[in-house]
């Protein structure tokens, strides 16, 4: 399972010139496209500075790594992972009904 993880938006809100939140989404992809194995998943936070999430500074003083940060990427990792399980991995499989069956006569 080769997982990729990529910061597909990040918008700040702004106040006095500094980024008070960060409205982040964060994309999720397992192998390539057209894989068997391919699946994909989108996650989305807003950090916030006044809950102490991050330190209100200049929009341009964040980058990708201080971003990346911000995200919940450990919970998103386990959820993710949760999701390819279930879905790619160990699929629910649905009874096959038995259409021959003949009731019982007694």
């Amino acid at each position: 399972m080769a997982v990729t993880k990529k910061l597909t938006k990040a918008i700040p809100a702004e106040k006095s010139s500094k980024a008070q939140e960060w409205d982040l989404e964060m994309t999720y992809e397992n192998d390539s496209e057209g894989d068997a194995t391919y699946y994909t998943s989108t996650f989305s936070t807003t950090a916030v500075a006044a809950d102490g999430d991050f330190t209100a500074a200049a929009k341009g003083t964040f980058n990708l790594a201080a971003l990346t940060a911000l995200c919940p990427t450990s919970q998103w990792d386990a959820v993710f992972a949760s999701q390819v399980d279930s879905v790619i991995t160990n699929p629910v499989v649905p009874p096959v009904p038995d259409s021959d069956f003949a009731v019982p006569s007694s």
